[in-house]
């Protein structure tokens, strides 16, 4: 039985037999993990998601060029992209966990260098990421084993187990269109232990090749009209919350907000994050985005005024965010295919933007439950699911559904990374006589739905929320999640008065400004909460506050005695590691 089975089954009559518009928009993203103090990066996301994901979903795309799709890339990424393709054009390494890899001798660790290469190499999803292959195994069971000695055990571990570590690791973060295509990764699969420097040292030459075709590959699929580029403000900060706290409320009543009564100023930092995200993007790909995904699909009747101001032609945000913003207005939402594929204009302000709005369910089917599916299969069903919105979308409208989700961490509970499910649904879209997949800019020029269509949808005003749940719980309303905003409120307090004073020059206001952008970031919010696995707490916990620490001594100010203690602990065992979200619970 599937989750969601389509709506009657059996070959659709000539009037079943219905066009509907399909946008997938894969949204990549990883909040920034450098200390600019140093330069070194404090965690390793931004380039292990690379050779695996965006490496696979540029593969996909380029394999199957009927299919069109968005593909939503943060400034900030990008800019830690581009920091490691220019660590591998010089050599200077500020990753440390790369810097293991092509060390020289591994029997000449540091018991804080071995330390390391333990606590992050076998962090990845065990079922699918170190099971599938029996020398990685056995490196996890015998650390196991010696970890249950006591740590004294540990010393055991020779020299050449970290060489086949740091490999192992490195090569199950390795895209599956990598390990299918790439001879380097076939041998050393192969060859399976007892890696030498000369292996090591190729697998990360073969690292910074593919971290260096990231960015040419997707803006020549963008150059080559298959797939369009979106951004999202540069730092991907919680817009709503910046510009007010108050907007929380709109969709949680009853929650408690930070004892600052707002963020200082925030209206004009999305402004300036939105203002430096189409600087990046002109400067990367050749011209502005069209249209943004704000972070978290995060968005309110303000921030959409913000980006209508800067230009945007479109935004997108979630399901639930639409369906209260109806049902304030007392217009019906029990039937979802009433009014969910459409787009949707401001009856005031906002002028010149189109929103759209995710199908939470389908983007939830990919993001967590076709992982258990046969690819196929789940292709087929996905297939049928969109069949059944175009048969039953209201007559002489043309449905518009978008597919929204996080285009990095649901891959890893896949088998093969998701391949053969892209694989069998990209080929299924590329030969589907009434679906046909675009993207919003395509849509927006093509579509009748022009602002005096019927399609149209018109909304007075939006309840402010985001893609999760509809509201902001996920960012605000805890203890742990308040004090963090307490704590960056009197920062930016702080901030704006060193800045008022002249007593920093042009080249230290650049340098804070930048590490302001970094706290601003909503990931850090994201992950404070017990309910949160404790490691993943405890290393997000850390960076903030480090980043606190940093915007306080760029300030030539001491910082607070509170920026010491942790803010959150975490216990929980949530579903994807926390990584990602079901839009509802």
């Amino acid at each position: 039985m599937t989750p969601f089975p389509p709506p009657s089954g059996g070959v659709p009559s000539a009037a079943q037999k219905k066009n509907v518009d399909l946008v997938l928009l894969w949204h990549m993203h990883q909040p920034d993990y450098r200390d600019y103090s140093t330069g070194d990066f404090l965690l390793p996301w931004t380039y292990l998601h690379a050779i695996k994901d965006y490496t696979d979903m540029a593969y996909h795309l380029e394999r199957h060029p009927k299919v069109h799709a968005v593909v939503n890339f943060v400034p900030v990424l990008l800019d830690q992209l581009e920091d490691y393709a220019d660590q591998f054009a010089t050599g200077k390494l500020r990753d440390p966990l790369l810097r293991l890899l092509a060390h020289e001798n591994t029997d000449a660790f540091s018991a804080e260098e071995r330390q390391h290469v333990l606590d992050a190499c076998f962090r990845s999803n065990h079922t699918k990421m170190i099971s599938p292959y029996p020398a990685y195994k056995r490196l996890w069971e015998l650390f196991n084993r010696l970890q249950a000695d006591g740590e004294p055990a540990l010393s055991y571990l020779s020299g050449q187990f970290m060489a086949d570590l740091l490999t192992w690791y490195h090569l199950a973060w390795c895209g599956e269109s990598v390990r299918r295509e790439n001879d380097l990764v076939v041998q050393l699969m192969s060859k399976a232990e007892c890696f030498s420097i000369e292996d090591r040292r190729n697998l990360f030459s073969l690292i910074g090749e593919l971290i260096g075709g990231i960015i040419p590959r997707y803006r020549k699929l963008a150059e080559s009209g298959q797939i369009e580029i979106s951004a999202t403000p540069h730092y991907h900060p919680l817009a709503p919350l910046l510009i007010n706290f108050a907007s929380a409320k709109e969709a949680m009543p009853n929650a408690p907000l930070p004892q600052s009564p707002c963020y200082p100023g925030g209206r004009g930092r999305v402004a300036a994050h939105v203002t430096r995200a189409k600087q990046s993007h002109a400067a990367r790909f050749g011209n502005e985005p069209e249209g943004m995904w704000p972070a978290e699909g995060s968005i309110s009747t303000a921030t959409l005024d913000v980006l209508a101001g800067e230009g945007c032609r479109w935004a997108a945000s979630g399901e639930g965010v639409l369906a209260n913003s109806l049902h304030q207005h007392r217009q019906s939402v029990s039937d979802r295919g009433q009014y969910l594929y459409r787009p949707y204009q401001m009856e005031s302000g906002a002028e010149g933007l189109t929103c759209f709005f995710r199908d939470d369910r389908l983007s939830d089917l990919i993001g967590f439950e076709y992982s258990r599916w046969h690819g196929k299969d789940a292709a087929r069903n996905f297939i049928e699911q969109i069949e059944g919105i175009a048969r039953h979308a209201p007559e002489r409208e043309t449905p518009i559904v978008s597919v929204i989700l996080d285009g990095e961490n649901a891959w890893e509970y896949y088998p093969y990374n998701g391949f053969y499910f892209l694989d069998d649904l990209y080929t299924e879209l590329e030969s589907h006589q009434y679906i046909h997949t675009s993207t919003y800019s395509d849509y927006l020029k093509q579509s009748p739905a022009r602002p005096d269509s019927a399609q149209m949808g018109r909304l007075p005003g939006i309840v402010a929320g985001s893609w999760v749940y509809g509201d902001f719980s996920t960012w605000i309303g805890s203890k742990d999640k308040n004090r963090a905003w307490d704590l960056l409120c009197v920062a930016k307090q702080s901030y704006d008065m060193v800045m008022a004073s002249g007593r920093l020059d042009p080249v230290e206001q650049a340098a804070a400004e930048k590490q302001l952008c970094s706290c601003e970031s909503s990931d850090w919010f994201w992950w404070f909460g017990d309910y949160n696995p404790s490691h993943a707490v405890a290393s997000f916990d850390r960076l903030f506050r480090h980043n606190l620490t940093e915007l306080y001594r760029l300030l030539k100010l001491p910082p607070p005695q509170n920026l010491a203690e942790p803010i959150s602990q975490g216990s929980g065992t949530p579903e994807a590691g926390g990584a990602m979200r079901r839009s509802s619970e």
